[in-house]
């Protein structure tokens, strides 16, 4: 129930919070580009709605349709017989344009979803910077469903496309997550904001279903280098005029210095907010000490394990229940419960000193202050804690071409490299491609081949490169076998190998013998001595003799 203690917790929560004075919340963005009509072509900044999938690392382009009617999509589009399905399959898919009000932002998404559209914008309705659109605290009977990406546009943007579609204009634009999240190199860092509350609702059900879902997945990172994990947990002080006070007192650790909410919202029953904020520090330290062990990974088995052995509903959510679960993962309890500490103790506790600390934004990275919250690369996601969903993010953190392998399954991207090799240089005869399939999408990059590597644009043009080249393809060069011997224009096969280590090394005239100047060796297509032609498609002549290979 929510009584006059709960509201006077609030009251000392937002004295807390308010205090904060270095506190700021940063909203991520992704980028809406406006190819069609000409007058409004170009890229807008957009708001990432905390809902939805948002498609990270790639993009989505689609045609806008402005409702005739239902323009908040506050109720059902069937109502109103109108469908923003695609009229023919495969066809484009449809953004819906939605105005802002009247209901939650995961109504106007879940209304839309059920009409067939692909991605809903959602127009401000005042002139401001862009906020992020969160989940709602109540309401939540659509939230794990939506699947599709929201934004929020700006209103002046939003004026200029709905002016354009009442017009009859057609409208296309591309969504566009592939630098919403920064990816400069072959580790992706992350963190997860938590909670071990297992009484606080579909937040607490959606925490603990994808710590189920995406433990193995994590691991498998962890494990392999792929991804450095850290957890953390949000706590706030009393203010000091409240230290003494029940509501402080029930909620708080270290004399006020570390609080939680009661996971009833009711002080006269259950456990209390203190009780929370113990079980995070023991959640802390057991990743702390699994950290130093080498075994980062043991976390989620912690985490995973405990809410299935120490449930609140089960009165089973306890220090003793915690060190049985530490014990059966082979750590230190003992030291676990040093890093613990002395939750009665009027001091600080140095772990959970350092939380409250990381909780304040730096560098681009805002204030965290939405539970649970999953940081990728010093940037907040938003969107559905899904497993998939998340996969999709990370992946998106990796530098392109230094993905696992994980990251490349037809679950998480499509290969573009299949279809017509995507557009890039291709040698059939010697199944050779400059296709390079990444998360991002394909990049067209002459690729290496048997130590040999190959140059050029990538697209229209690779060419092997450097000593060995000959062995790719014959260089591209022209040959042919005559009496059981080969003759070839690629350069470096006129002689042995052994033959120009010595020659180079050497002898002079060797090299003069063989037509190989040293920096000639990789490069061109050249006859050989005794025929004549452009080397590429033809030799025509006689073949003489080279009396210095001779025995």
């Amino acid at each position: 129930m929510r009584g006059p203690a709960w509201r006077a917790l609030l009251v000392v929560l937002a004295l807390a919070l308010a205090d904060a004075a270095a506190g700021r919340f940063v909203v991520e963005k992704n980028s809406i580009q406006v190819t069609s009509p000409d007058e409004l072509k170009g890229k807008y900044e957009c708001a990432i709605g905390n809902f939805g999938v948002p498609q990270y690392g790639g993009t989505l382009h689609g045609w806008v349709e402005y409702p005739r009617t239902n323009r908040k999509g506050c109720q059902s589009f069937d109502q109103f017989d109108i469908s923003f399905k695609p009229k023919k399959a495969g066809g484009r898919p449809n953004f819906v344009l939605l105005d802002r009000g009247e209901c939650f932002f995961t109504i106007k998404a879940w209304n839309a979803q059920n009409a067939g559209a692909a991605a809903v914008l959602v127009v401000d309705d005042k002139s401001e910077p862009l906020i992020t659109m969160d989940n709602p605290e109540e309401g939540k009977e659509h939230l794990e469903n939506i699947t599709i990406p929201s934004v929020l546009i700006t209103k002046k943007l939003g004026d200029q496309l709905k002016k354009s579609a009442e017009a009859g204009d057609m409208l296309s634009v591309l969504l566009d997550w592939r630098e919403s999240l920064p990816h400069p190199d072959e580790r992706v860092e992350y963190e997860f904001w938590t909670n071990s509350n297992d009484e606080c609702g579909p937040k607490c059900d959606m925490q603990m279903d994808f710590v189920k879902s995406f433990r193995g997945t994590a691991q498998v990172l962890e494990k392999k280098g792929y991804t450095q994990f850290t957890p953390h947990y949000i706590t706030w002080y009393c203010p000091e005029a409240f230290v003494t006070s029940k509501q402080c007192k029930s909620q708080c650790i270290n004399h006020g210095r570390y609080c939680a909410p009661d996971p009833e919202q009711d002080f006269s029953q259950g456990y209390d907010g203190k009780d929370v904020v113990v079980q995070n520090l023991h959640q802390i330290c057991a990743f702390k000490i699994a950290n130093e062990t080498g075994k980062p990974w043991l976390w989620w088995d912690y985490v995973h394990d405990f809410a299935l052995r120490c449930p609140m509903k089960d009165k089973k959510y306890t220090h003793d229940c915690a060190s049985d679960v530490i014990k059966s993962l082979g750590l230190d309890v003992e030291k676990v419960n040093k890093c613990v500490g002395d939750p009665d103790a009027d001091e600080e506790n140095e772990i959970l000193k350092a939380e409250q600390d990381a909780q304040i934004g730096h560098g681009k990275r805002g204030d965290v202050t939405i539970l649970p919250t999953l940081v990728i690369n010093s940037r907040q996601y938003r969107g559905k804690l899904d497993k998939v969903a998340v996969l999709k993010a990370i992946c998106s953190g990796f530098e392109e071409t230094t993905e696992p392998a994980i990251c490349l399954s037809e679950d998480i991207q499509t290969n573009e490299c299949l279809d017509n090799n995507g557009g890039c240089w291709l040698d059939k005869a010697n199944n050779v491609t400059a296709c390079k399939d990444t998360f991002r999408g394909r990049v067209c990059e002459c690729p290496i081949v048997k130590g040999v590597k190959f140059v050029g644009d990538g697209y229209t043009h690779c060419e092997a490169s450097g000593i060995g080249r000959c062995e790719i393809g014959n260089g591209g060069c022209w040959q042919d076998t005559k009496d059981g011997k080969t003759i070839s224009a690629c350069s470096v096969s006129r002689c042995s190998l052994e033959t120009l280590v010595f020659a180079f090394q050497f002898v002079d005239s060797v090299k003069s013998k063989c037509g190989i100047l040293q920096n000639e060796v990789s490069e061109g297509c050249k006859c050989p001595a005794g025929f004549k032609g452009d080397g590429v498609k033809s030799c025509e002549g006689i073949i003489q003799k080279l009396d210095f290979l001779q025995p």
